[in-house]
């Protein structure tokens, strides 16, 4: 009996592939591609853009040991959603917002002994709990989706007792220093991890959050020791709604006029709609053609779309206002 085309899903880069090639609202613009890769080479050639720039900010944890580990799968694990509306205040931490106000909060409750990195604790966390660990600057300002986030620990605690001896460690080591390997566990064995959708009668994947595991262990290790995994390359950028902002203020993806509009107006997309995989789908398979071409001009270089992600992600908090001009998408997700 022939399987049905949808069981099993395509890998996020061949997902990317098939979403560009039959996408209806969003396309790539070569020229655009092109320009975009070639500021990357110029970064790369004058040292800006290098590993020993990533991973390094006063929240993130600076003691590259094994603990570290159990650090970035539970920040991973509530890793999503930090948008705002236009005229909502900011959830702020320490002075931080979104990502960054993550850290600072896990930081803070670590400082005041609240043993969030250990599984027996957060699978049996209480949203009160959470809300302590989470409390921000401004009174009244919630980090959005508090019960999803008291799911997902719950949900990964809980398995990390069952199979991995309380500790995201032991799937590190079960992956022989194979990224594509842990990927797979992850996905495998953590539901909150499984981001995937439907495009074309075909299943499609991104893997955001669980790619940004793997590729956080290979930055904060500076790819030795458990970060050596020897086929990093075989992850893809991480499909969120900050990086495909940049790729159209670069002009390397563009929108039809009615999705242009429809982001403009504030309306908020659904979670697994044509519009959405389209704009994650497009913005993987931009980054792919721009590995291609920097490795076609820099014939001996090892650079890889963690590193161009990585880039542009900050390049959009470094440039926050001028990129206010470009709309991103806006969906209440766990995934990105």
């Amino acid at each position: 009996m022939e399987q049905n085309k949808s069981s099993v899903p395509l890998m996020p880069r061949e997902s990317a592939k098939f979403i560009s090639q039959y996408s209806k609202n969003v396309s790539i613009n070569e020229e655009g591609v092109k320009k975009l890769s070639h500021m990357i080479i110029e970064g790369l050639k004058s040292g800006e853009i290098s590993k020993e720039n990533f991973f390094n900010h006063e929240f993130l944890p600076k003691e590259y040991d094994s603990k570290v580990i159990d650090w970035i799968f539970v920040l991973n694990t509530l890793n999503f959603c930090f948008w705002r509306n236009k005229n909502d205040n900011h959830w702020e931490v320490m002075g931080e917002s979104g990502y960054f106000a993550l850290c600072a909060a896990i930081k803070r409750g670590l400082e005041e002994g609240i043993p969030i990195l250990d599984p027996s604790y957060y699978s049996k966390i209480t949203k009160n709990e959470l809300e302590n660990i989470f409390r921000s600057d401004i009174n009244n300002v919630e980090i959005p989706l508090i019960d999803e986030r008291v799911q997902n620990l719950q949900e990964v605690g809980r398995v990390l007792l069952e199979k991995y001896n309380g500790t995201f460690l032991e799937c590190v080591k079960q992956s022989n220093g194979s990224a594509l390997k842990l990927l797979e566990l992850i996905v495998a064995d953590f539901v909150c991890f499984r981001d995937e959708g439907v495009f074309r009668d075909q299943k499609v994947s991104f893997y955001k959050r669980a790619q940004i595991v793997v590729a956080d262990i290979w930055a904060c290790f500076k790819g030795k020791g458990l970060g050596n995994f020897h086929d990093i390359d075989a992850l893809t950028m991480f499909a969120d709604y900050r990086v495909p902002q940049v790729l159209v203020y670069f002009d390397a993806m563009c929108y039809t006029t009615s999705l242009l509009n429809s982001l403009q107006s504030e309306t908020e997309l659904k979670a697994g709609s044509e519009e959405e995989i389209e704009i994650r789908g497009c913005a993987v398979e931009v980054v792919e053609r721009i590995v291609r071409e920097i490795k076609s001009q820099l014939k001996d270089s090892d650079f890889n779309a963690i590193q161009i992600d990585f880039y542009l992600w900050f390049f959009r908090r470094q440039h926050a206002n001028k990129l206010e001009t470009v709309p991103f998408h806006k969906v209440r997700t766990i995934y990105y």
